[in-house]
């Protein structure tokens, strides 16, 4: 089957003929990128901030922007007080000063920064059940939940935990002095 040679010139001239009206494949890259980068670690922040429950369930803990970092303090306790009906304390802390601090507005997370992909690391978290602090990674995994990685040196080497966020009208826990 052959064409003839004015068809094909009509074909070539057809297909050569720029669209109007449609961006260029640069202009959407551009796009992109901008809204990759306006969605970076600042959304990120924003994002992760607010009251998580912890993996068990039993606790959870308000993430919040401290300078350019996150920190993180205990926010609500399913059980806040002892069998004595007493607050709990950092009673494992290994500073014997600090031993007597309620449990409940307790500062777990410190100056975890922002990275690259928009996840956090580089900052420490404090367990009160043991009184032993770890370098913790944050990364989020969804509006709903996020990984938390606690290490001591090598990340790969760390234990992960999945935090849910916790709804809006969540009681926080208050712990007399």
């Amino acid at each position: 089957m052959s064409i003839d040679q004015n068809n094909s010139k009509s074909l070539r001239t057809h297909s050569l003929t720029p669209v109007k009206n449609r961006p260029s494949s640069t202009a959407i890259a551009g796009v992109a990128l901008s809204i990759a980068l306006a969605t970076g670690p600042a959304s990120s922040r924003e994002t992760v901030s607010g009251v998580w429950y912890d993996d068990s369930g039993k606790g959870a803990v308000q993430l919040y922007q401290c300078g350019s970092n996150i920190c993180g303090r205990i926010y609500w306790l399913r059980q806040p007080v002892n069998r004595a009906g007493t607050p709990l304390r950092d009673a494992y802390n290994p500073q014997s000063s600090r031993r007597n601090r309620p449990i409940c507005g307790l500062q777990v997370i410190s100056g975890v920064k922002p990275q690259g992909d928009g996840s956090w690391d580089g900052g420490r978290i404090y367990d009160p059940k043991v009184g032993k602090s770890y370098d913790v990674a944050i990364d989020q995994l969804n509006n709903k939940r996020l990984r938390i990685t606690g290490y001591l040196g090598a990340r790969f080497l760390g234990k992960s935990f999945i935090w849910r966020r916790a709804p809006s009208n969540l009681a926080q826990c208050h712990a007399s002095k």
